[in-house]
């Protein structure tokens, strides 16, 4: 009997494809793009085609386990789900009545990208009044503050209005590996003649593909963006009546920050050319509906937060934020106005001890009064994906810490576990997606039934959450009683549909109609962040050399960049053995100069070290990135490398803006292994 099925993808992906998933005696036999979504177009990539093999690897956990060895050996036994159950709500009942709830930590985050999936297993421990996860610092809060100080909590450009646009900027963003669907829009849009540019300190193959390609030192994405803004005054190019009517703060950056980022200036730092500087700001200030879309990779370092907000704030000076195919996009989530507390934060304190994601390393090792005793990790893999990941697996052997992991595979947080729970993925259980690159969002079905006893998310929060005696209606509910609480308790666009009509009304499109809205306090684009400035943090948009990574760039001679992969999308979803095997082992970029100077050969083994740790990968020799780089691709477990995992080698300091991680604030050396 074959059938087939309207899912939605669950990766942390901007696109949230709509799927079609044929279905054959209870199997998956094939996963493709479903034509009638306008955005994603019929195609799935090449990470998620595959997903079939995913939901029916021979490597899925079957059922509960417990730990029967040393921590980290992965020794496990089965046990039955009342077993585990019992086992984790007495040990969590001990700790609350010995330590208080402070001492566990709920630690929930990605890879299913469900609202009520990813929410409720946070809202379970937001309910209990456990420390609370700091989430997202791993990725894009930095990115987010900075766009809320400088936007507000509201979307960027609507992707699809591209068509009208007359220039398109890949500002840090490698569309072809993350942002596929977009890519796909703009291959239209440059036949009609529309240049496209790439800003990138790595030539990807965006870069590869694209009209013009600007390979930007690490981290001076501030400073270009100033240096285009000092250009567009001096030749008059800036939209007067558009800054005076829509913005705040101008003229005390046109004063006191732009005379300092002279054409000049900029290409000492920036290492473009004077020439490039001034033909990129010329194209800018000509172009009637210019389109920047921006990545968040730009803002992984030590200033990325002032990086985003400088070129976040250049469709200001031009006036592009006022026209159809202009202005800017990083992300446009926040313009999906559904009730989330429904599921984040069904009950519990309003505040209480916060743990920052990227900092959980520190928090299991140092936390006191009380120590965290108990820990939950779903859908994620903290022992490869958080900065000093060392630190983290240091803090998971604690032998006093219990450890309960969902997950569908032994990962290499679940070798440190004391009950390993199997996970249900997301073509396993049924959910609603709000896209966050763009303005689409749609009810995706279950295709198939779990596999062995996978629970998903959803069936063990509740589970948990009655065990442990919490009265939310939430931990008893329906999802369709969830679904109609969550849209009754919105507002605009999200809630146009009917609750009960969600599930099978496939694609909605969401997008707010008109110019860019602000929602930042005073209702403007804000060139001056008074909010920033009550944080202490410079108000105006700027570039200076930090002091610490100056000191880091004089001890070590190459500095470090991390990319997605382009068919390993992270470790939550490498139990695909076929995209593994296509990816290849774990490896690093190092540019030509940096490999002869290291008598150093292509497929070599090599180690990446520094201070706090090595970690040994396969050398791959090309002029992708520029000299005194080296480039890691992916979040690979350490089972795969030589040794280790890159994010080893990466410190836990903050993100000038939104406590974010430094990846890109690394330096090191490269030697054989």
């Amino acid at each position: 009997m074959a059938t087939t099925i309207r899912a939605v993808c669950g990766h942390d992906c901007p696109d949230m494809c709509s799927l079609l998933v044929r279905v054959e005696n209870g199997r998956i036999a094939r996963i493709t793009g479903d034509p009638d979504q306008p955005f994603t177009a019929g195609f799935a990539c090449s990470k998620v085609n595959r997903d079939g093999e995913l939901v029916h690897s021979p490597e899925r956990i079957q059922t509960p386990l417990r730990r029967v060895g040393a921590k980290g050996e992965a020794k496990f036994a089965p046990i039955t789900w009342d077993e585990a159950l019992d086992e984790i709500t007495t040990r969590w009942r001990g700790i609350i009545a010995e330590s208080g709830p402070l001492a566990l930590l709920g630690y929930a985050y990605s890879a299913h990208q469900g609202l009520m999936n990813r929410g409720l297993l946070n809202g379970l421990f937001y309910a209990m009044g456990t420390s609370r996860l700091q989430a997202g610092t791993v990725c894009d809060t930095c990115c987010e503050e900075a766009w809320n100080a400088t936007v507000g909590p509201v979307g960027g450009a609507d992707p699809e209005s591209v068509v009208d646009s007359d220039l398109v900027i890949s500002w840090g963003a490698d569309l072809m590996a993350t942002n596929v669907h977009f890519w796909a829009k703009l291959e239209a849009v440059r036949k009609k003649g529309v240049p496209l540019i790439v800003i990138d300190p790595r030539r990807s193959r965006t870069a590869k593909g694209a009209d013009w390609y600007l390979p930007i030192r690490i981290g001076t994405d501030a400073a270009l963006a100033l240096g285009i803004m000092h250009i567009l005054v001096r030749d008059k190019l800036a939209d007067r009546a558009y800054l005076a009517q829509h913005t705040l703060g101008f003229d005390r950056v046109e004063q006191e920050i732009l005379p300092r980022f002279t054409p000049q200036h900029v290409a000492e730092i920036t290492g473009l050319s004077v020439a490039n500087v001034e033909r990129l700001a010329a194209m800018y200030g000509k172009a009637k509906a210019p389109f920047i879309r921006l990545g968040e990779g730009m803002t992984r370092l030590a200033q990325g937060g002032q990086a985003l907000r400088a070129v976040a704030l250049l469709p200001g000076v031009s006036g592009a934020y006022g026209r159809k195919g202009g202005g800017a996009m990083l992300m446009t989530a926040a313009s999906c106005d559904l009730d989330y507390n429904v599921v984040r934060k069904p009950s519990g304190p309003a505040s209480t001890r916060l743990v920052n994601q990227l900092r959980l390393g520190e928090a299991l090792l140092e936390m006191k009064d009380p120590p965290l005793r108990g820990i939950f990790i779903a859908a994620n893999n903290p022992a490869v994906t958080c900065p000093e990941a060392g630190k983290v697996r240091r803090g998971l052997m604690r032998d006093d810490l219990f450890t309960v992991v969902h997950d569908p595979f032994i990962s290499t947080t679940a070798r440190y576990a004391d009950i390993v729970l199997p996970a249900a993925t997301y073509l396993e259980t049924e959910d609603l997606y709000r896209a966050y690159g763009a303005y689409y969002m749609q009810y995706g079905q279950r295709a198939v039934e779990p596999q062995g006893q996978s629970w998903s998310n959803v069936q063990l929060a509740q589970a948990l959450g009655q065990r442990m005696g919490l009265k939310d209606p939430v931990f008893r509910q329906s999802q369709a009683e969830m679904l109609a609480a969550m849209v009754n308790g919105g507002s605009g666009a999200a809630t146009s549909v009917a609750p009960a009509d969600l599930p099978t009304a496939g694609p909605i499109n969401i997008a707010p109609r008109g110019g860019q809205e602000f929602r930042t306090p005073s209702g403007k684009l804000e060139f001056y962040s008074q909010a920033l400035a009550n944080h202490g943090v410079t108000p105006m948009p700027d570039w200076q050399q930090d002091a610490e990574e100056a000191r880091d760039a004089a001890r070590w001679p190459l500095r470090l960049l991390t990319a997605p992969g382009y068919f390993q999308s992270h470790t939550a979803f490498s139990g695909v053995s076929f995209l593994r095997k296509r990816e290849g082992a774990p490896f690093c970029v190092l540019h030509p100069d940096d490999a002869q100077a290291r008598s150093l050969k292509d497929g070599q083994s090599v180690r990446l070290f520094n201070d706090r740790a090595e970690v040994g990968l396969v050398v791959r020799i090309s002029d992708e990135v520029r000299p005194g780089v080296v480039l890691v691709p992916g979040q690979r477990p350490d089972s795969e490398a030589v040794s280790g995992t890159i994010n080893m080698l990466c410190s836990d300091r903050y993100t000038d803006i939104g406590e974010g991680a430094t990846y890109q604030s690394t330096y090191l050396d490269v030697k054989a292994w």
